[in-house]
């Protein structure tokens, strides 16, 4: 599909208004389809869509299809991965239990990426959700990418210069992390020469810039990784590529732009490396066996004050009216920090330098050679992190990290509730609230006829995203799943699934109170 019509059709949730980036061509096998489409599948009733809150309204009248359960499961979990930490690993006990994750595509192909790895060389875990906007390939580049770069970050001087001398005698190396990825999570090879070469540059400087017996900060590792590999993604695009297909996937890498939410978390250290509008999210049990929600990141876009100070100051007060213009920076992007996006950090100049001696593909995209409005004074975007420290308590139970596509539709008070109510199998029993809507006696019933099946029907999912990811898609004015409501959801044409709801990507880890609890200072709770 044109990215033009990508976007144009999506204006309430697209990331970019400008259709000036390119379209993600990614394999369309990477992850499942969006709808299943059984032969036996009969209509049902016409529904007609209205959005009132939005600038248009459809007028063409939809076929939708009442999906059945097993098919409706057969799409939600056709991405969920799970992944359960060795209890002893040879080295220590881990804090992370494990994790679980899945995907639920809008656009076609998903610009969302997951990734959840261990590193080997030092201690800890990482993940992370990448939010792709203007195409895949910028996610898809983080994915592979960024975790090496923050590895390497990590690695303390003298692993670095073993690392060194065993490239430089032809050794194998050692391996740095261990990938817990799903069979569709795809991985360039034919980048993966040109990806090493370089991180290998990046970690020789890194060990001018260090001493012998110097032990990197984890802080400052997170925050370098995230700038490096940005400028390394940039300069690439830049120097271009003698193989034509690579020279053209560093456009697009460069070209389009994603989010990035990263934990790392080692013992009862967790950090958060965020930018953009993906969130992480800690789930608190109270002593009462209740889930309170505990923000670990903030959103970088303009409801963040911080954030729309900090763009204005970077720039002339004669820019203070359109460097952000309808909640979007330059009046087109909504995060307000991200990787790759060149359109937002390039000179005028260097652009149009780097465009016209590109491949013949570009030249055939009008909308490349586009510049965003008033456009006087780039940078106008950074991939710099905002860096979050939490020390893990007994009571912190477990972490959420999504995309957008999550929190646009629940709030993150609700998407602890469902969680923990799911992993503990306790259901908290609120009084029935119907949201300020007048019921019938009947439909009062029914709502609680619904409720008592739904604890009962608790665990059809072996998946904590899974069952996350039910609700945020299937859930009704009353807080429960409505089959009805998830099956249209799903059944949605590609080309209207955007207009509805953005993809949605979850990693849920779980935490190992008994062992944060031995990790405590005694007197620490």
């Amino acid at each position: 599909m044109p990215v033009t019509s990508q976007l144009l059709r999506g204006l309430p949730r697209t990331k970019v208004l400008a259709s000036s980036l390119l379209p993600c061509q990614q394999h369309q096998s990477q992850l499942g389809p969006i709808t299943h489409r059984p032969a036996s599948r009969r209509p049902s009733r016409m529904w007609q869509c209205h959005q009132h809150s939005r600038s248009y309204q459809t007028t063409s009248v939809l076929r939708s299809y009442i999906l059945t359960p097993p098919q409706v499961n057969s799409i939600l979990k056709a991405n969920e991965y799970s992944f359960k930490v060795p209890e002893f690993d040879g080295k220590n006990v881990s804090s992370v239990m494990g994790f679980e994750s899945n995907q639920l595509p809008a656009n076609a192909p998903i610009e969302d990426r997951r990734s959840a790895a261990t590193c080997l060389q030092t201690r800890g875990m990482l993940l992370g959700v990448f939010d792709g906007h203007a195409g895949c390939a910028c996610a898809q580049a983080l994915s592979e990418r960024l975790f090496y770069y923050i590895a390497v970050s990590l690695l303390p001087h003298d692993t670095l210069c073993e690392l060194e001398a065993a490239v430089e005698a032809g050794r194998a190396l050692s391996p740095i992390l261990q990938w817990h990825k799903h069979p569709n999570d795809y991985f360039s090879r034919e980048a993966q020469t040109l990806y090493f070469n370089s991180l290998r540059t990046y970690w020789q400087e890194l060990i001018d810039l260090t001493s012998p017996g110097e032990v990197p900060d984890t802080r400052e590792a997170l925050l370098n990784a995230f700038k490096r590999l940005d400028s390394d993604m940039s300069l690439e695009a830049q120097v271009g590529d003698p193989n034509a297909f690579l020279h053209y996937w560093v456009l697009r890498v460069a070209f389009s732009g994603a989010t990035a939410c990263v934990a790392h978390v080692d013992g009862s250290d967790l950090y958060i490396a965020n930018a953009g509008d993906a969130r992480a999210v800690l789930g608190v049990q109270e002593e009462d066996g209740s889930f309170t929600a505990h923000t670990l990141s903030n959103d970088h876009n303009a409801q963040n004050e911080e954030e729309v100070a900090r763009i204005r100051g970077e720039h002339p007060p004669s820019e203070r009216k359109t460097v952000i213009r309808q909640d979007r920076l330059l009046g087109l992007l909504m995060p307000f920090r991200a990787f790759g996006d060149v359109k937002f950090k390039w000179s005028i100049e260097l652009q149009k330098r780097v465009l016209e001696s590109g491949p013949d593909q570009l030249h055939e995209n009008e909308h490349t050679k586009f510049i965003p409005p008033n456009y006087h004074t780039p940078p106008y975007l950074t991939a710099e992190p905002e860096i979050t420290y939490h020390k893990l308590r007994p009571q912190d139970r477990f972490m959420v990290i999504g995309s957008d596509g999550l929190w646009e539709t629940l709030h993150r008070q609700e998407v602890v509730r469902i969680v923990g109510e799911y992993l503990t199998g306790v259901h908290q029993r609120q009084p029935l609230k119907v949201g300020g809507y007048r019921v019938t006696l009947g439909q009062m019933q029914g709502l609680l006829e619904e409720r008592k099946a739904r604890v009962s029907s608790a665990f059809e999912d072996q998946n904590s995203a899974t069952h996350l990811m039910r609700h945020a898609v299937g859930n009704n004015e009353f807080g429960t799943v409505d089959h009805e409501r998830l099956s249209k959801m799903l059944s949605l044409p590609e080309e209207l699934a955007r207009m509805y709801r953005d993809d949605i990507t979850i990693i849920i880890s779980q935490f190992n109170p008994h062992v944060i609890g031995a990790q405590r200072p005694e007197g620490q709770s």
